[in-house]
């Protein structure tokens, strides 16, 4: 059952994202995250913490991009300037 849980939620973290990404709304997630906790408080736990990883996952990977931007150009980011 629990591989059954995990594979819906993955699918429908990534199904919702892509609705975001389309629609704007970034809160979207959360009243989905409630549809799911009428039905299924087990999948409700599985698809937040799938959509917070891959959110995370956003996150760090356009910090990356920023960073390495700023480190070929030889600018220097605010967390560098704030360190020195």
């Amino acid at each position: 059952m629990s591989e059954t849980i995990d594979i819906l939620a993955s699918k429908l973290a990534e199904d919702t994202l892509k609705v975001m990404d389309q629609t704007g709304e970034e809160r979207l997630y959360v009243e989905v995250g409630s549809v799911l906790a009428a039905a299924s408080q087990s999948l409700e736990e599985a698809y937040l913490t799938e959509v917070r990883v891959r959110l995370a996952e956003r996150t760090a990977r356009d910090f990356l991009k920023k960073r390495y931007t700023e480190l070929k150009s030889g600018t220097p980011s605010e967390t560098t300037e704030q360190a020195g």
